[in-house]
Formats: structure tokens, C-alpha cells, sequence
């Protein structure tokens, strides 16, 4: 079984490109960093992990995803390898995304924005919560059913 599930933030905003052809396909890459559990010596350490999605995964990151965004994403391990423009053999790996969600309320990421300026940006473009509620949940504005990642 391969199965990854990964909580980290995003260290830059993800880069997105679309495949050529007829049936245009979007291709997103970011980087997660998670923090380690165990801390050596008291310093903060974090792994960088490749991520890559495709289709409305990948127009999902690039409408919403941002740098220090924290997500919750699941998926599974792929490896590969190319040849550079020295003649010299690259191998990668990267987590192809399944699955990926904001794992922190507006709010906590308001919070730990201090070192991301592109945090402001993001939370200016979403919706507010509905104070009419009072439940702390989103309004889903009129539409985007067909943009969310999931049915």
C-alpha cells in the first residue's frame, strides 16, 4: 500500500502550469514544510516535501492555496528520474496528491502570518464567516459548487 498523509505549510505559492493538447490539464507544485516531531538540541526542524496535483486538485491550489497556508494533504509516493541538460541522471521524489484541505481556521492563520506576506492576500480573497450564524462556518458563495475538489 502506498498511502501518505502529510500537515505542513506551504513555503511559496504553489507554481501552476498547464499541459498542452486539446484537453488542457493543470499541473500544480508546491512544497510542504512538516515539522518533525522530535526537536534535537531544542531547534525546530521541518522536512520539505514535494507535492504535485493534477487537474481540479491542482485549479483548487491555484485559486486558493498560498505561501504558509497550512494544509492537510493525502496521497501516495511516486519516484521517478530524468536526464539534465549535463548529461547527468536526476532522481525525484514527490507526493501525488489525492486529497487536500485547509487544516487551520482564518483566524489561526491570521495568527502565524507574521513571517508570509502573501497570508494577507489570501484571506482578503475568501469570504467572510457569517456573523448571522454564528456557527464559525463559511458561507460557500453562489457557484463554486462546480470549483470544490469534491462531490
Amino acid at each position: 500500500m502506498n498511502k501518505v498523509i502529510l500537515m505542513g505549510r506551504l513555503t511559496r505559492d504553489p507554481d501552476v502550469r498547464y499541459s498542452q493538447g486539446e484537453n488542457a490539464t493543470a499541473v500544480a507544485r508546491y512544497t510542504l514544510a512538516v515539522d518533525r516531531r522530535f526537536k534535537r538540541d531544542g531547534d525546530q526542524s521541518a522536512d520539505f516535501i514535494g507535492c504535485v496535483s493534477f487537474g481540479r486538485q491542482a485549479e483548487f491550489a491555484e485559486k486558493y492555496l498560498r505561501q504558509g497556508t497550512k494544509i492537510a494533504v493525502t496521497g501516495r509516493i511516486q519516484t521517478g528520474s530524468y536526464t539534465n541538460r549535463d548529461g547527468q541522471k536526476v532522481y525525484t521524489t514527490d507526493v501525488v496528491v489525492e486529497e487536500q484541505e485547509f487544516a487551520e481556521s482564518k483566524a489561526a492563520a491570521g495568527e502565524h502570518a507574521g513571517g508570509f506576506q502573501q497570508q494577507n492576500s489570501f484571506r482578503q480573497s475568501m469570504p467572510e464567516p457569517s456573523a448571522a450564524a454564528g456557527d464559525g462556518f463559511m458561507n460557500i458563495p453562489d457557484g463554486i459548487d462546480e470549483e470544490l475538489p469534491f462531490n
